[in-house]
């Protein structure tokens, strides 16, 4: 079926319970299928099929996002097998991520837990932050505290730009700027980027939540200001890549990360509490959902990946991403709002997951699926990018937002 036949009159149910299964079907993948009972963490790799890649090299962005989910899953739901996966999660990552002698996370291990990239990437940095604090919150795990603080620490010591305002992406294992800043191969190498800025900013907040220290609390309101007055276009778009003096390199479109950025910007500035603050950025976010509704969307039910200057859409799969951070999005415009057009089109790309990216068979999500509705294969299911991150989290938002609401 093509995705423009999705059925508004039949549209699944959208509801709290409805969020809860999907939420108790991901984390039950994630404690059958990912974890490496032999060398301990997580599995590397993972197919559609789930044949398992034991051999595949460990990534500190899949464990930490693994610690975030699970916390806070057990957060909501009290489940002891969440708490059980997350404490042995943590562990992993304290023994064999964590630089005991230069401090930070290690950027990849191998299969035994050796370090083959001991590189400190900011984005690991801060997705280290976002888990150690939900971690604390549920056990009161002082030694997760203090550990998230000391990222803090390193991060505001080393990669942030005190002349030009925000921050550096990488430096090496003893904090010595780097002249390859990439997150992949696909990126540009530019020294400031807008997706490790958004993942910094939802860490402080998330911190901040545990942690109401005044230097985060400067911190965390700069964060927002870098992406008011820097990385935000005069056109509302975000800015992707930057030099030091935050020119942007190009004006390609990432619509995933902008209807992401329309929630978590407005969560950061309701955690700190700054009502002129939070006025402006709601403004924004609605701003940002609305360019998204106008030109991200397939028919209004499926998010695009991407927009590259000069040459249209790059890649006319949907990933399952942008589609997870839509829903949250879209909804969270809906209730700043109460436009109903958000709530549709939430609605209708919740259906499109439940159609077309739920992996209903092996379970958990495809990467991305075509413009028919098929998956892909060329990409995997559990992986070095693939944590059940986001669409865990829009699970978790989805509860918390439709209870509050019922």
């Amino acid at each position: 079926m093509n995705p423009l036949q999705v059925d508004d009159a039949n549209i699944s149910a959208f509801n709290s319970q409805a969020f809860e299964s999907e939420l108790k079907s991901i984390l039950s993948y994630w404690i059958e299928k990912a974890q490496d009972l032999e060398n301990g963490g997580l599995i590397g790799e993972i197919d559609n099929s789930n044949q398992s890649a034991l051999e595949a090299s460990k990534s500190a962005i899949m464990h930490t996002r693994v610690l975030w989910t699970f916390s806070e899953a057990y957060h909501l739901l009290k489940d002891k097998e969440y708490l059980k996966m997350a404490d042995c999660i943590y562990e992993y990552i304290l023994q064999y991520f964590l630089d005991d002698q230069q401090g930070g996370i290690f950027w990849e291990l191998d299969y035994k837990g050796q370090v083959i990239n001991s590189r400190k990437q900011i984005y690991a940095q801060a997705f280290a932050i976002y888990a150690l604090s939900s971690y604390y919150q549920i056990t009161g795990n002082k030694e997760a505290l203090t550990t998230a603080i000391a990222l803090f620490e390193k991060i505001e010591t080393y990669s942030f730009d005190a002349e030009r305002n925000g921050y550096l992406e990488a430096l090496d294992r003893g904090w010595l700027l780097m002249e390859d800043f990439r997150l992949s191969e696909k990126d540009e190498n530019a020294p400031k980027t807008m997706n490790t800025h958004l993942h910094i900013l939802e860490a402080y907040t998330n911190l901040y939540r545990i942690w109401e220290n005044p230097r985060l609390e400067y911190a965390l309101e700069n964060m927002i200001r870098v992406y008011l007055t820097k990385i935000i276009q005069s056109d509302t778009h975000f800015g992707l890549f930057f030099d030091l003096d935050w020119k942007v390199s190009n004006r390609n479109v990432s619509y995933g990360h902008e209807i992401e950025g329309s929630w978590l910007l407005y969560e950061a500035a309701e955690v700190l509490g700054n009502a002129n603050l939070l006025s402006e950025v709601r403004e924004v976010s609605v701003k940002l959902a609305s360019l998204t509704a106008n030109e991200g969307l397939l028919d209004g039910y499926a998010v695009l990946e991407e927009f590259v200057e000069g040459s249209g859409i790059r890649d006319n799969s949907f990933h399952w991403w942008p589609q997870a951070e839509a829903v949250v999005g879209f909804y969270n415009a809906y209730q700043l709002t109460q436009d109903d057009q958000y709530l549709t089109i939430a609605k209708r790309i919740w259906e499109f997951i439940q159609l077309y990216v739920i992996d209903h068979q092996n379970g958990e999500w495809f990467w991305h699926v075509n413009e028919e509705g098929e998956p892909l294969d060329d990409k995997y299911k559990v992986g070095f990018w693939k944590a059940p991150y986001h669409n865990g989290r829009t699970c978790i938002e989805m509860i918390y937002r439709l209870n509050a609401t019922s």
